[in-house]
């Protein structure tokens, strides 16, 4: 499938958003033209970031699984769940407390923002990805939630991916608690909307100049759509040129691989008007 064409009135992009698993990376192995991508990025001096709903490793962390497949993304350029989630807590309830159920993604993210762990009437009871739920720690939670605290997860996944198959995921797990509590958690990750402005605020970026690349309609294209940006779909994930029509809106453009968006990122940035 060709790339299709953008319009031809459409505005200079300075600015681009990108999500990570299944647009650069499958299985922490690059994708064709992910390192030619965020290349093309850095030499025509474009502000970007990279988002990813999984909040289980720090920036750090994902800068060197990225490096390790060979694409080097600046630390400050990796915009996760946990980063969009600490942030919005930050706004929300200055210095508050939190009980968390997630790994250093997350915890680490939330002490930067001013929060103290804590699991004594916490503010928030916040859910984020991990490999090691425990049945006292969800039953925890669902006691804390009962007792008045607010709650928040990074992202509404319900299973990911692994070497051995599908894995369970924050979804499912706020989908369990749910059920026990009644309550129904705030999700900040994708697909809202909040996380793209909070990443286009992070490079200071106006949507009307700004593209969001993602390979699922689902999550990052109907979030990018919603935050007023122009979208492209890849076919290197998720979605498959047969579930593209199931949706009722539609990618700005649609793309076989991030290997076909180098050329736009120099077509489209202003010098290239």
């Amino acid at each position: 499938m060709a790339i299709t064409p953008p319009p031809a009135n459409a505005p200079h992009v300075d600015s681009w958003l990108t999500d990570m698993d299944g647009v650069l990376v499958r299985e922490e192995h690059a994708i064709g033209g992910a390192a030619e991508f965020i290349e093309a990025l850095q030499s025509n001096g474009l502000k970007f970031q990279v988002l990813t709903n999984n909040s289980i490793y720090t920036p750090r962390d994902l800068r060197a699984r990225l490096l390790g497949s060979g694409i080097d993304v600046p630390e400050d350029h990796i915009w996760t769940s946990a980063l969009a989630t600490a942030s919005f807590l930050a706004e929300q309830r200055p210095s508050g407390t939190a009980y968390v159920i997630g790994e250093a993604g997350l915890t680490t993210a939330l002490y930067e923002a001013g929060y103290t762990m804590s699991v004594r009437d916490p503010d928030y009871v916040v859910l984020g990805e991990t490999r090691t739920y425990s049945f006292e720690a969800i039953t925890r939670a669902i006691r804390l939630i009962e007792n008045g605290a607010r709650f928040i997860a990074t992202n509404p996944d319900v299973s990911g991916p692994s070497a051995e198959g599908t894995l369970p995921a924050t979804g499912s797990v706020a989908a369990l608690i749910t059920a026990a509590t009644g309550r129904k958690p705030y999700y900040v990750g994708k697909p809202n909307p909040l996380m793209m402005r909070t990443a286009l605020n992070r490079i200071e970026a106006h949507s009307e100049h700004t593209v969001m690349i993602g390979d699922r309609m689902d999550t990052d294209i109907v979030s990018g759509l919603e935050a007023g940006l122009r979208t492209i779909l890849v076919l290197t994930g998720s979605t498959s040129p047969a579930d593209i029509e199931k949706f009722p809106y539609r990618a700005t453009r649609v793309a076989d691989s991030i290997a076909d968006v180098v050329d736009v990122v120099h077509e489209r940035t202003p010098s290239a008007g």
